[in-house]
């Protein structure tokens, strides 16, 4: 269809996870306590990291900002959502509706790239303990964190300059509980063919940078690892790498699968159970992750509950 044929949106309407009033106080309830809970651990997370000198790494550095890019996207989505629940009206604006996307677009690149650089890290901790902190300087450290920052915010713009310049002329109510880009897909009455193509390459680029510097990153450690002689030092140094592992397989494998399909294989109830485990239950788990298997940070944690203080 003609661009000229196509009537301005104002607004959007989400149509959220169900419309089952029951059900929707139940979820409320559920996914109140889980936000708030991401948000009280990724507060704590970046906190903690800053009040403990001895928490002042290269290493949870990177954490700290992991922290943040989970607490910034998730709340770009999570009290949308959760007012959404109580709400007569879910209509969100049109602007507004690309605000949500840019920002979460943004920091759930950046959380992609920073576990890359996390495992460029493990691979200078292990392979050169002596070295680590030349090698892993401050300034570098900064500058890393700066680039992760830059492209992940460049492939939002992208995103959402392609998207939001399409023609949607029939219904505005997207099968979604917040703007994604497979339920905008299928709303628009535009030929979506150079938005799946960007989707596909600068996105998946993205994916295939941070794959492949994990794995490339991981198999130099294996191989440093195996020149440990003693088993406990093998064991110590793959248990600091656990929680990143963890971290890397939950977040790049919900993220593959939920973008790099064809449109025709969308399900959309199938992509709402995804996108909440994405968008609120991965923020959530990333700093209990890092938390409970990190035996520096139950140290902070133990030192920060014995202060006068508290």
């Amino acid at each position: 269809m003609e661009q000229g044929n196509c009537s301005a949106v104002d607004e959007f309407v989400l149509l959220g996870i169900t419309e089952n009033p029951d059900v929707r106080e139940t979820l409320f309830t559920v996914f109140l306590l889980v936000y708030l809970i991401s948000l009280l651990a990724n507060l704590g997370m970046i906190t903690l990291i800053r009040a403990d000198p001895h928490l002042h790494t290269p290493m949870y550095f990177f954490l700290s900002h992991l922290s943040f890019c989970d607490l910034c996207y998730s709340t770009a989505i999570g009290p949308k959502m959760l007012a959404d629940f109580t709400a007569e009206s879910n209509s969100v604006p049109f602007l507004g509706c690309a605000l949500q996307f840019l920002t979460f677009c943004a920091f759930a690149d950046a959380e992609c790239l920073l576990l890359a650089v996390m495992a460029f890290d493990r691979y200078q901790a292990i392979s050169k303990p002596l070295l680590y902190t030349a090698h892993m300087s401050g300034r570098l450290c900064s500058l890393l964190v700066a680039g992760v920052y830059l492209v992940g915010l460049a492939d939002a713009l992208i995103h959402t300059a392609l998207t939001f310049r399409l023609c949607f002329c029939g219904s505005n109510e997207i099968n979604h509980f917040f703007c994604d880009l497979p339920p905008l897909f299928l709303l628009s009455c535009s030929d979506t063919q150079v938005n799946e193509l960007a989707l596909f390459t600068v996105f998946g680029f993205i994916e295939v940078s941070t794959i492949s510097g994990v794995l490339i990153s991981y198999c130099y450690i294996i191989l440093s690892v195996l020149k440990i002689r003693s088993a406990e030092g093998r064991f110590k140094a793959f248990s600091t790498c656990a929680s990143h592992l963890t971290a890397v397989a939950i977040f790049q494998g919900t993220m593959l699968f939920m973008y790099f399909r064809p449109s025709s294989a969308y399900s959309l109830d199938q992509d709402k159970v995804t996108s909440l485990f994405y968008t609120l239950v991965i923020p959530m788990l990333n700093p209990l992750i890092y938390s409970l298997r990190n035996r520096n940070v139950k140290q902070a944690l133990e030192k920060l509950r014995n202060t006068k203080w508290f």
